[in-house]
């Protein structure tokens, strides 16, 4: 019998080198797991629910008020997060008028979603402790090097801590809005690539806070965390996704992926949404040069949408707590009993804990991993790892696997 395993210090010594030299073209998948993996000041966790406590909150508090209504909607539909509920709420306020289903009319449903959205307003509505966070380790690594190619940042998360992060540190961003007043989404600017490399691009797949509905019903940023009315994208129905802003953003990363020699690396996200998935499978099965790397938080038997995605491409790799499946291969993370050289100790601790875990799904250690990657331990001189750190390619399989 064959069995694969893999070796986490050659992924890792090679992640470092590419994460660390600024010539490739990389992006950063962030989901809901990024921000519930982070500490809040007082160190408890988390600083922001994940979408199933984000459920429970909102549904708690409008219970009061929408019990009925929310029975009645977890009864018809197959999922039970927020998303799915508000779209179902929005697309009842659209078409039953003055009929009542769950004994509410349209204008009552419409205000039961712009309940939910305040809500959800409220609890996302966060800073970053000011002290340390997983965000400023980011930001830290961003900025930290020249670069050939913008860092390009897609997230599903709605609140501000990315932008809170880099105005910190007085970085450049450009999320896809422009003006003074009240800016205005440009979907061109987002569709070109000629901003200057030191400038990091913000990408809010599913809103974001400062968002709001015009008087003309575009989306306009606000600058402030408090807007009234959250805009989301509905993602389950198609044709929401194909409005400004939320179908240009998900254009950008399907061109981003699509764009040679690129590198997605994702955090925090499950690949359940399918608007996304099917973005992201579309574009790598077009162009093998690109790769995703899914840092995943749990073990690899419950990241089911994201191994879909690695059973059909190989250049989609899944890097779970106790396994990875790299180029197609699946295997259990076994590090050598011998270090790679004497001073590697350090660096595997940043990846592995001392039971053999691999930690890079939860966004803390990730970050860290990152800010530490201009370390010179990230480039150590023996023949075999300073070999591996100048293949640029992403590593495959076949050099981690072996067989017993």
């Amino acid at each position: 019998m064959t069995v694969s395993v893999h070796n986490p210090d050659q992924y890792m010594a090679a992640l470092r080198t590419i994460v660390a030299q600024g010539r490739k073209r990389i992006g950063l998948l962030v989901g809901a797991g990024a921000s519930a993996g982070m500490a809040k000041p007082d160190g408890t966790y988390p600083l922001i629910p994940a979408v199933a406590g984000l459920t429970d909150q909102v549904l708690t508090t409008l219970a009061p008020t929408y019990q009925k209504q929310i029975d009645g909607l977890k009864a018809e539909l197959a999922q039970h997060d927020i998303e799915t509920i508000l779209s179902r709420i929005r697309s009842l306020s659209q078409v039953i008028g003055s009929s009542k289903v769950h004994d509410l009319d349209g204008p009552g449903f419409a205000t039961f979603g712009e309940a939910i959205c305040s809500e959800i307003g409220k609890i996302v509505d966060v800073r970053l402790p000011e002290t340390e966070s997983a965000y400023a380790d980011l930001v830290n690594w961003i900025t930290g090097t020249t670069r050939d190619y913008p860092v390009e940042i897609f997230t599903t998360n709605y609140d501000l801590l990315f932008e809170e992060a880099f105005e910190s540190v007085r970085a450049p961003y450009f999320d896809g809005f422009t003006g003074g007043r009240e800016p205005f989404f440009d979907p061109v600017s987002v569709s070109r690539s000629d901003l200057p490399a030191r400038w990091t691009r913000l990408w809010k797949l599913h809103g974001s806070l400062g968002w709001r509905a015009s008087s003309k019903g575009e989306v306009i940023r606000t600058g402030q965390s408090s807007a009234s009315h959250l805009v989301f994208p509905e993602h389950l129905k198609y044709d929401q996704t194909q409005k400004a802003p939320y179908a240009a953003l998900l254009d950008r990363l399907r061109t981003f992926l699509l764009t040679p020699d690129t590198l997605l690396i994702s955090i925090g996200f499950s690949f359940a949404d399918a608007h996304i998935a099917a973005r992201i499978d579309e574009a790598l099965a077009a162009n093998p040069s690109s790769s995703v790397f899914a840092f995943q938080y749990k073990i690899l038997d419950e990241e089911g949408p994201a191994c879909d995605l690695a059973r059909r491409l190989p250049n989609f790799s899944v890097y779970a707590r106790d396994q990875a499946k790299v180029n197609g291969t699946r295997g259990a993370w076994k590090a050598p009993a011998e270090l790679p050289s004497k001073d590697w100790g350090p660096i595997r601790s940043t990846y592995m804990d001392d039971k053999g875990n691999f930690t890079l799904g939860a966004i803390e250690p990730f970050a860290r991993f990152f800010a530490a990657s201009r370390s010179v331990q990230a480039f150590p001189t023996q023949p075999d790892l300073a070999a591996l750190a100048a293949e640029a390619p992403p590593p495959t399989a076949a050099t981690a696997s072996e067989a017993k």
